[in-house]
């Protein structure tokens, strides 16, 4: 049964005032700050347009948050904001309480509108400023009379008509209103029509790219230049990216992606689905990047060894916090490649992910002692890998004296699955209780968990759910 809460004198006194939206206008000048985010909330919901319009030039916070309240776009609400600004732009002394320089359009600010409608603490507009200053410390452009900031989401052939509306608007005001994106996300769009929207965008404001499409590799070298110019971005996502049956100027295409990594100076996130076209060419890639990565991850494709090479003596891995390589095949390569690479980033990797890569007990092996160096390892998980009862224990004895690793995913043991492979959880059950005993004889509190997840001979996942092993200093012996 809900419990009823009945409406609060500021509500009641808000929805008085959008009785007569002609008193509201007259009265901003003079309205507690307070009272300006819940009076825009139900000015807002319940599409009082002049009332929304007056608000927009009284605005005594440096930012609007509408995108915190437009779970469903509604033009009508949104044009009599932009009528506001409109207005706004156009005076040359603006009113003494606007305050008014970002309209924020992206699915954020909440708490912003959760604070003022009801909490008791307080914003100071300084400290909203503060933000707009370091949002647009890194970009070029001169500071404009008003920034919108979007999110944009490419996922249809066709743009939709709130984006089209905004775009049109703001191309009719360049000079006095910048477009400018912080995250950039494209599902399915044809490159013309991404290149026309992105035409319009101040691009040294994206830092974030997610693509995730099929793409091939020509489609990708397209898109390369308009990367390049996105100088600010910090984490970049692309998936399945792959070469055609018939691709041709393979290597022209190559260059032309790897190369506008000398332009993103501030990268520190790269994270790389499916990439096909790597493979004998990641050195061209590392080559390229300008900073040290915090998280690199390169999933699901082949690599050479001449690529792990290349990657184990990349000077910008050496801080990783994060590294992924799952799906990537290592059954065949030198061992001593993962070794070297493992211990370049021992003092600071924090996640390590090697699930499917077919890593069996002689590859572990030597990769033990270069393992129990990552002192700051929080998260390990090799799901997927054929691995005996022996050599988990010990994997089990070189990772104890890692005190930070708190999430450890391991594969069932080999002894799980029959000589066709086939998973039988009673065998498993038994084994539990064997690592178990190991856990215990090492003395110290852990969790690890055992799945059978994806399968190590097909890749599958399969419908057995992981199952942990405790051992507290209370586990019964």
């Amino acid at each position: 049964m809900s419990v009823w809460h009945p409406p609060r004198l500021l509500d009641l006194a808000a929805m008085g005032l959008l009785r007569d939206e002609t008193s509201v206008i007259s009265i901003l000048e003079y309205l507690p700050t307070e009272l300006f985010p819940p009076l825009f909330i139900l000015a807002f919901y319940g599409r009082h347009s002049e009332a929304l319009k007056a608000m927009v030039q009284a605005w005594p916070f440096v930012r609007l948050p509408l995108g915190g309240l437009m779970q469903t776009p509604h033009r009508g609400t949104l044009q009599a904001v932009l009528d506001g600004i409109d207005v706004l732009v156009a005076q040359q002394d603006r009113p003494r309480r606007c305050k008014l320089r970002v309209l924020d359009l992206r699915n954020t600010s909440q708490d912003f509108w959760r604070m003022w409608s009801g909490s008791s603490y307080h914003v100071h507009s300084s400290s909203l400023m503060a933000q707009v200053a370091e949002d647009r410390s890194r970009t070029k452009q001169p500071l404009a009379l008003l920034e919108v900031f979007v999110e944009l989401h490419l996922k249809e052939s066709n743009l939709d008509e709130f984006l089209i509306y905004l775009i049109q608007w703001v191309e009719q005001r360049k000079g006095s209103i910048h477009l400018s994106c912080k995250k950039l996300k494209i599902i399915t769009m044809p490159t013309e029509n991404i290149k026309e929207v992105l035409s319009r965008v101040q691009l040294d404001c994206i830092q974030e790219v997610q693509v995730n499409s099929t793409w091939h590799l020509s489609t990708l070298a397209v898109f390369a230049p308009l990367l390049g110019q996105m100088s600010n971005v910090q984490r970049l996502l692309l998936s399945h990216v792959y070469l055609s049956a018939f691709e041709e100027q393979q290597q022209q295409h190559v260059f032309q992606f790897t190369s506008q990594f000398l332009r993103l100076h501030h990268l520190r996130d790269l994270r790389m689905e499916s990439p096909s076209f790597l493979e004998g060419c990641l050195d061209q890639m590392l080559s390229c990047l300008k900073t040290p990565l915090d998280n690199l991850s390169i999933t699901n494709c082949r690599l050479t060894d001449s690529d792990l090479l290349h990657l184990s003596q990349c000077p910008n891995i050496s801080q990783l916090k994060g590294l992924d390589l799952s799906g990537v095949t290592l059954t065949n390569f030198s061992p001593e490649l993962l070794q070297v690479l493992l211990e370049k980033v021992a003092a600071t990797l924090q996640e390590l992910d090697l699930d499917l890569c077919g890593i069996m007990d002689p590859q572990l092996e030597a990769i033990l002692p270069a393992l129990s160096h990552c002192s700051q390892l929080r998260t390990f998980s090799m799901c997927g890998n054929l691995l005996s009862m022996a050599i988990m224990e010990k994997l089990l004895q070189h990772t104890s004296g890692l005190l930070s690793l708190s999430q450890e995913l391991y594969p069932a043991p080999r002894e799980s699955y029959s000589p066709q492979g086939h998973f039988h959880p009673e065998r498993l059950a038994q084994l539990q209780a064997g690592l178990l005993k190991i856990l215990r004889d090492l003395g110290r509190p852990r969790t690890i968990w055992i799945s059978s997840s994806p399968c190590p001979y097909c890749g599958e996942n399969t419908f057995y759910h992981p199952e942990p092993v405790v051992y507290s200093y209370n586990t019964p012996a």
